[in-house]
């Protein structure tokens, strides 16, 4: 049903690492000149050297609080919607309040929510509706990612497909102001729960049990299987989710898709006719940013002025899982 709230966007910050081009990565893994712009579509990506995933999200979130002319004080509660972490234990929200300045005197709920690529998008979806202006009302949610570290380096695709980054947002509750969260959802679709995968590392291949080994702690997919079930269920999925709204796919003014792959978000251009310049591409730029795609790109928009306040933005993606899921706001 229709889940509108007074919520606004008040401040957004990102923090990336070194920039590699594509070239860079080719030379140094030996692959074919021009094969990651040509199959993936990435000329460029950012990736951690000594950065952590708790360095990286602190100064995307420090950024965002220093946009919303806001202190740490005066949030509610941090949210980490990430699919990376610095360690098993503890949970990586109080990683990055702990390295943020003031984290030590302030004890602000810091909690995660991990819905890998859509971490951002279901942090989004969670924040809004535990927003009221009373109990709740000022959040901060931090995307910070590192894939590299888990990526094989014989998979030319996933190679020159990932890049690392954070970015974080202040949501606020504000009747006083025009923007709205209009709408969250998500869907997962289980026959597809084992074809993005890390096998290694948790309790089913436990590291006590298992030595190190590139294929079992490496990121795997079946690329193949997964295009088809975006195919076959985008549309489901879209029809549910706009059901009892006023608008459509179509009819919003800009859409942040996750920035899977080109092939993946080729399959959204297909579906539905959208304008060139609804849609906002930054995987050119950034490579697949896990969850930290979409408010990388978001942020990358209002930067260019692509993004205005009025705005209907559709922020939607897929995951591992397999799942689907979409946020529908007014900037």
């Amino acid at each position: 049903m229709n889940q509108s709230k007074p919520i606004r966007i008040v401040g957004m910050g990102k923090y990336l690492p070194n920039l590699v081009t594509s070239q860079e990565m080719e030379n140094k893994f030996n692959l074919p000149k021009g094969w990651s712009e040509k199959y993936s579509g990435v000329q460029q990506r950012h990736i951690a050297s000594h950065e952590c995933n708790g360095f990286m999200g602190a100064k995307a979130a420090e950024a965002a609080l220093e946009d919303a002319g806001l202190k740490l004080s005066d949030l509610d509660m941090i949210i980490s919607g990430s699919g990376t972490y610095d360690y098993p234990l503890p949970n990586q929200a109080s990683i990055i309040k702990a390295k943020m300045k003031g984290g030590e005197k302030y004890h602000v709920p810091a909690i995660d929510i991990d819905s890998t690529c859509l971490s951002f998008v279901a942090a989004f979806d969670f924040a809004s509706k535990l927003l009221d202006g009373k109990s709740y009302k000022n959040i901060l949610i931090v995307s910070s990612e590192i894939s590299s570290k888990g990526i094989n380096p014989k998979n030319w695709e996933t190679l020159t497909l990932f890049g690392d980054g954070a970015a974080a947002m202040v949501l606020s509750y504000d009747e006083n102001q025009s923007s709205q969260f209009i709408k969250g959802g998500q869907r997962t679709y289980s026959e597809g729960v084992y074809d993005t995968i890390i096998e290694g590392g948790g309790n089913k291949f436990f590291f006590k049990e298992h030595a190190y080994n590139q294929e079992l702690h490496s990121f795997k997919m079946n690329g193949r299987k997964l295009l088809k079930m975006a195919k076959h269920y985008i549309p489901d999925f879209m029809d549910w989710f706009f059901d009892d709204l006023p608008y459509t796919v179509s009819t919003t003014d800009i859409i942040v898709p996750h920035q899977a792959s080109r092939m993946g978000m080729g399959v959204f251009t297909k579906l539905y006719k959208l304008r060139q310049e609804q849609m906002k591409v930054t995987l050119y730029k950034y490579g697949n940013c896990i969850a930290a795609s979409i408010p990388l790109t978001f942020i990358d928009a209002v930067e260019k002025n692509e993004i205005k306040r009025g705005d209907i933005c559709l922020l939607s993606g897929t995951s591992a899982g397999f799942s689907i899921g979409s946020v529908l706001l007014k900037y």
